[in-house]
């Protein structure tokens, strides 16, 4: 046995003598001796259970080549297992806000899903189900609850033909929340709605300055009543978009979220993200206000600050994990209104990027999306490739103007790992 090349270790800043271990495949997190982590190093005895439990964990391999081959060919593993259809369906690029740095701008509008293109997206979801695969539907926009009989009618058939065919379906919601009113929960929960994704840029001045209604009033207020009389019977997620201008104020979200009566144990997560430049690359002169790198220092500051304001508060948020863009897996779609196929949500729009329609359905990507970039020797014989796997396409098509590399993250982690190792420890150990 070997130590497996995808290895983090950091000494522990609270016990001297020991070390925290991160085994990145598995995202396993330890903490043992320096003299254990030294005969792990010098391949020294082991008993039984500790080679077990290193085994299990992922530290250590049966050699390192067999390893990296493994890696190579994890996604071909991955979708020729995954029993699950998963499609991201644009009901409308129709909003009723108008957020300044909105990502869809360049191409949104009065462009709605027609009842023929629901239909086909139907059909070609029911056909997976006739092969047994279950279906997850995240409803998406623009302001998906703009289109709710779209929405009831879809979820409707296919719950229906979810039954006949002996697979589940359920559905996500990606929404504003400005709509998300208790009796609409009530009547989606039943369809199979199993969470919501909503928005709140911060505390009210500034979540009311980025995410205005059309009309230029404020929505902060609207939204919170919502959350507070949903968040009960429904799990929910909520994002917020920061400038680096504005980040150190979203605690001040967090607060009123509590004084609201919001429950933390009641949500799934609070992840705070720079805004990010709009879908054709507009908004990188900003001033720095939008981010387009990983590896901008004032972006992984922020991302720090708030992560641990989020958990000193015990609010959940996004753990540690393997990583990887949806665009390496087969069966995940990004659907658009018109019933164009894309890998990924931030493409929706660039026909460069389209993979295919429901009609047709979707063609060879392989050579498009680069799914081989970050299959080289530089990103094998890094130890974060199984949190990083090349990083965001997109985000390399904003620098380059092409997929024309990786999008490196190792400056990003380098600078931020340890810290979120630890802040993931102090959630469940004493500081």
């Amino acid at each position: 046995m070997q130590l497996t090349p995808y290895l983090k270790t950091w000494p522990h800043p609270r016990k001297p003598g020991r070390i925290i271990l991160l085994a990145t495949r598995r995202c396993a997190l330890l903490e043992l001796s320096e003299a254990l982590w030294q005969r792990l190093v010098s391949g020294g005895e082991l008993s039984e259970q500790e080679q077990a439990t290193f085994t299990r964990l992922g530290v250590l391999v049966p050699d390192r080549e067999t390893e990296k081959q493994a890696l190579l060919s994890s996604f071909a593993t991955h979708n020729a297992e995954k029993r699950r259809f998963e499609v991201t369906a644009a009901l409308t690029l129709e909003c009723n806000l108008a957020c300044p740095y909105c990502f869809e701008e360049p191409f949104r509008g009065n462009l709605v899903m027609t009842d023929a293109v629901a239909d086909l997206l139907i059909t070609r979801l029911v056909e997976r189900m006739a092969t047994g695969l279950d279906i997850l539907v995240d409803f998406y926009g623009g302001e998906a609850l703009i289109r709710q009989d779209l929405l009831l009618r879809s979820a409707s058939q296919l719950q229906q033909a979810a039954v006949q065919h002996g697979v589940t379906f359920t559905f996500n919601l990606f929404s504003n929340g400005v709509l998300l009113t208790r009796p609409t929960v009530e009547k989606l929960l039943p369809l199979g709605l199993q969470a919501v994704r909503t928005t709140l840029d911060g505390p009210p001045d500034i979540h009311n300055s980025q995410r205005p209604f059309v009309s230029g009033k404020g929505s902060f207020d609207a939204i919170l009543a919502n959350l507070v009389e949903v968040h009960e019977i429904l799990p929910l997620s909520i994002n917020g978009n920061y400038t680096r201008d504005n980040y150190r104020r979203f605690p001040e979200l967090l607060d009123h979220l509590l004084a609201a009566g919001i429950n933390p144990a009641r949500l799934r997560n609070i992840i705070f993200s720079p805004v990010m430049p709009k879908a054709d690359g507009t908004g990188l002169g900003d001033h720095g206000a939008t981010c387009a790198c990983t590896a901008e220092p004032w972006a992984i500051e922020a991302h720090l600050f708030l992560r641990e304001e989020i958990i000193r508060r015990d609010f959940p948020t996004d753990k540690l994990g393997p990583s990887a863009c949806m665009i390496e897996f087969e069966k995940d779609w990004v659907v658009n209104y018109n019933g164009d196929i894309y890998k990924c949500p931030v493409f929706m729009g660039d026909e460069s990027m389209r993979v295919g329609n429901l009609a047709d359905g979707v063609g060879d990507y392989h050579a498009s999306h680069r799914l081989d970039i970050w299959k080289n020797d530089e990103c094998l014989d890094c130890a974060y490739l199984p949190i990083c796997f090349g990083g965001c396409r997109f985000f390399r098509k904003l620098q380059t103007g092409a997929i024309d590399g990786v999008d490196c993250r190792k400056a990003m982690l380098d600078a931020s790992l340890e810290r979120i190792v630890l802040q993931d420890l102090s959630i469940t150990a004493p500081t």
